[in-house]
This record gives C-alpha cells, sequence and structure tokens, in this order.
C-alpha cells in the first residue's frame, strides 16, 4: 500500500506533523523510559523545537540518533493509531500518576464525567487534542537533529512536499528562552497555572504583569535605538501580530527620549491599482513586494534623511491612487522614522539606506506556555483568534469568511514576511499569557454560530476543542486602554 501522504492544505499540514510528533514522543519514551522529561516548543528553524522537560537529564547526541532511528522503526512497522475515550476523572487521574501533574490540572476544571480522546499508537497513549493520521506509516518525511540544549523534529509543509532547507532562526529562539526565563519568575509553566489563577479571581494581576513586560520590552528597544543612533526603524510581523500599537507605543517610547518619532505605513506606497501585479490566481497580489512603489518609497526617504521637505502620499484604497499635498514634511534634528510593512525587514525595500542607519524588529505572538509539555497553542492559532475577534469587532466580517481567508493569509506570510525574521535586530514577543482565556469570552460564540454545512465547521470545532482547556476571563475592564490586545477587542465602552 502507497502511503505517501500528500500536504495539499494546512489541514493536512497539522495532522500530519501531529502525528509525527505522537510518533516522536512514543519513540522518545522508549529510548529515555519514559516522556516525562520531554517537552514540545514552538516552531522554529522550519520545525518544532523540543527539549529536556525543566529538571530533567539533558539528552545526549547518542540517544538523539536512537530515537530518530526508533522512529524510523515506529514508521515502518505500520501501527495503527487507535482514538481511545476516558473520563476526565480516570485521565486526570492517570496522568497524575505518571508525574504529568499540568496535564491533570488542564483536565480537573472540566466535568469529571465528560469524555476525552486518548490516542494509542502501539500501546504509548497521549492527548494531543487534535487530528492525527490513521497509522505511522504515513509519516514518509522527517528530520531529527540536536539544536541548542535540545534537539529539531523537522517536516514538510503545505508549500514544500520536501522538507525545507534548514534556517537558524536565532533570534526567534533567543525571544522564546526570554519568555521561558520571565516565566519562571511569574509561576506560569503551562495553562493549569494560567486558568488556576483566572478561577482564583487574580486575573487582574496576570493582565497587569504581562502588560509591564510589553512596557518594558519597548523602552529597551527605545533606548537602544536612541543610543545607537539609528535613523530609521523597521517594523514587521505576520497579520494580526500587533503591529499598528506596537509601533504607536514604540514612538512614545522614542519620544521620551528624543523628538517624536515620524510615523509611516508601507501601505501607502502603493502602486496605482490599475498597475497592481497579478497573482497565480488571477487575482491583484495586494501583498507581494512589487504592489509597493520602491522607487517612490526609496526616493522618499533618502530625501527625508537629508533633511530635505517630501510630500508623503496617503492611499486611497477606494479609488486605488496614491493622494498628495496633505502630509509635506520636513524631518526635525534627530527625529527618528518608523516604519511598519509586512515587507519592512526585506532589504529590497530600503536597498538605498545604508544598513547602519536600520533598526529592524520583528513581532508575533510567540505563545509563553504550552498547553501541558506535549502540547502548545500555536502562534498561528493565537493569530487566528485575534484577527477573528478583530474582523468581528471592526470589519463586521464572521468568523467563517475569516478561516476561509486564513489559509491565503499564511500562504504570503511564508513567502512575504517569516524567510526575513531572522534579520531583525530585535524581536518583539506581542503575547500575552492571558488572551486566549479572554479571546475565548469574544471568539466562543463566533465559531458556535458556523453550521455544520460549512466548509469552515470542521475547523471551528478543532479550535472551539481548543479552546475548551481555557478557563474564561470575562470581563477586559482590566486590559489597559494602551495594551495591543485592544486593537483586537476594541477600546472601553
Amino acid at each position: 500500500m502507497d502511503y505517501r501522504f500528500e500536504i495539499r492544505n494546512i489541514s493536512d499540514e497539522r495532522a500530519y506533523h501531529n502525528t509525527a510528533i505522537l510518533i516522536y514522543l512514543k519513540a522518545a519514551s522508549e529510548i529515555l523510559g519514559s516522556d516525562i522529561n520531554i517537552s514540545i516548543g514552538n516552531s522554529l528553524n522550519q520545525g518544532y523545537f523540543t527539549y529536556p522537560t525543566a529538571g530533567g537529564p539533558e539528552i545526549t547526541t547518542s540517544e538523539i540518533h536512537k530515537i530518530r532511528d526508533r522512529m524510523e522503526r515506529i514508521i515502518s512497522q505500520d501501527i495503527e493509531i487507535i482514538t481511545e475515550h476516558d473520563t476526565v476523572r480516570h485521565a486526570a487521574g492517570k496522568w497524575r500518576a505518571l508525574g504529568l501533574h499540568e496535564k491533570a490540572g488542564l483536565l480537573e476544571p472540566r466535568d469529571p464525567d465528560e469524555t476525552v480522546e486518548v490516542l494509542n499508537l502501539g500501546g504509548y497513549r497521549n492527548c494531543l487534542y487534535t487530528k492525527v493520521l490513521p497509522s505511522s506509516a504515513y509519516v514518509d518525511r522527517f528530520d531529527l537533529r540536536p539544536y541548542r540544549n535540545g534537539m529539531l523534529l523537522r517536516l514538510p509543509n503545505a508549500l514544500s512536499a520536501e522538507i525545507p532547507k534548514y534556517r537558524d532562526d536565532n533570534k526567534l529562539y533567543d525571544a522564546y528562552a526570554e519568555s521561558k526565563r520571565m516565566r519562571k519568575y511569574s509561576g506560569i509553566d503551562y495553562l493549569a497555572d494560567v486558568n488556576g489563577k483566572v478561577l482564583a479571581g487574580k486575573a487582574g494581576e496576570l493582565i497587569a504583569s504581562s502588560e509591564k513586560l510589553h512596557s518594558k520590552q519597548l523602552r529597551e528597544f527605545a533606548e537602544r535605538i536612541v543610543d545607537e543612533g539609528r535613523r530609521i526603524v523597521l517594523i514587521a510581523g505576520p497579520s494580526s501580530s500587533g503591529k499598528t500599537t506596537t509601533a504607536k507605543r514604540l514612538c512614545a517610547a522614542i519620544a521620551e527620549r528624543t523628538e517624536e518619532p515620524l510615523y509611516l505605513g508601507t501601505d501607502d506606497y502603493f502602486v496605482e491599482r490599475d498597475q497592481s501585479p497579478i497573482g497565480p490566481d488571477g487575482q491583484p497580489d495586494f501583498e507581494g513586494l512589487d504592489c509597493l512603489d520602491l522607487e517612490l518609497f526609496n526616493r522618499q526617504m533618502e530625501d527625508l534623511l537629508a533633511g530635505k521637505e517630501v510630500d508623503i502620499p496617503t492611499f486611497d484604497f477606494i479609488k486605488g491612487t496614491k493622494v498628495f499635498g496633505d502630509r509635506v514634511t520636513r524631518l526635525k534634528e534627530g527625529q527618528i522614522i518608523v516604519i511598519e510593512g509586512i515587507h519592512s525587514l526585506n532589504d529590497v525595500l530600503t536597498s538605498h539606506i545604508p544598513a547602519s542607519d536600520k533598526f529592524k524588529i520583528y513581532i508575533s505572538p510567540l505563545t509563553q506556555f504550552g498547553m501541558d509539555r506535549h502540547n502548545r497553542l500555536s502562534t498561528t492559532d493565537a493569530r487566528l483568534l485575534r484577527r477573528m475577534v478583530r474582523d468581528n469587532q471592526f470589519r463586521n466580517y464572521d468568523a467563517e469568511k475569516t478561516i476561509a481567508m486564513w489559509p491565503k493569509v499564511r500562504a504570503g506570510e511564508r513567502v512575504n514576511i517569516f524567510p526575513y525574521s531572522s534579520s531583525a535586530d530585535v524581536v518583539f514577543n506581542s503575547s500575552t499569557v492571558y488572551e486566549t482565556n479572554l479571546l475565548k469570552t469574544y471568539a466562543e460564540p463566533l465559531l458556535l454560530a458556523i453550521p455544520e454545512t460549512s466548509p469552515q465547521y470542521t475547523e471551528a470545532q478543532r479550535i472551539l476543542g481548543l479552546l475548551k482547556y481555557f478557563v474564561k476571563i470575562e470581563s477586559a475592564d482590566d486590559v489597559p486602554d494602551y495594551s495591543l490586545i485592544r486593537e483586537f477587542i476594541g477600546p472601553r465602552e
């Protein structure tokens, strides 16, 4: 039988990846004696970073090779993956007895008689809270290699039938490591810790500590930008990262040390709509670099830095044309330019500007903690929840439409944004430990409204299944006006 599994879309990619993770955990359990000392981290270097759980022994290179060999054997054995059903009461007791206390803690707030799904791969059992493929034989392409204090599990994806070329996302690794250090001081290791604080009425403390951390990071960035004499700050990140609010807060932090920056968005430099490039689908491409008037942009940036007066355009999205005359300006002495846009980290955008003048910031909500040691809310899902809520609040889109558009959004990000993240001077982690518990209050009714007849129903149910594990924060009253989360939920009433 031919088990070659074609990854045609994001849903296929997720199923393939989760099956590979299950195989990896089984192999690691057999080589190391248990899976208790293995944690699955975030996406990194075109794969997943996995590392020893805090307090666990370091995994040696020899053990990594043995795990990889055992994975190949498990795949060759074509072991069926069986979905079993267990009660919350029994499953929680089993996880606690095995020392997986955070898995138990995740289940215990729920109805003890409720049913949960447990995956069984050749006698190895785990909860992955998501869809997997029918058997181990479907995972025919993977790479496992040492990396830092752990290893990378690298897999094909919806854009590449084979394992993508290795790319060292060292700046993202540093951002994740910093998040882990911050969690150590806040007492938040897993979702059960967040839920516990919410149930104890301490949601306000979670919100305050998250916002304090964001403010601290932005002040540090501003200090570095001014001290190093950078003249242009370039901010980029995927959809729903909080770029707009972050750029404005950074401007305010810079203004405390020098002149208030000139804030620009690259969207105002779109080519005229009738000149927009056409994408592979036959529709105008508004996300590629060619949709920007690069010659005008570079000329105006050079003129501004040279102290000349410039007529900055404003793009009229209704008429599809640039409008001039409303923003004629000249930089003041020492004034910095802050630019936000999806292509800001691509050096082609600023090819005429010396590297020493530029300070690049990559922004993304790099989820700060796991649901448990083997499961995480992905950065992609965190951004989808943000966008779903924002689209409904400000664009009158229902969740069905947002989910339908999401694969195209992600495909554009993989081409236009992610390849340039490693060129950033710093990474700003825009996630907050409380946001999914809060966004659940807004997103859940939107997802429940998607009918069974909708092509987006399966995806909506998957997200609802994840949200079950998050205890709701019912009120946003403690979220400050300056928070980037306000970009998605809206201002206080």
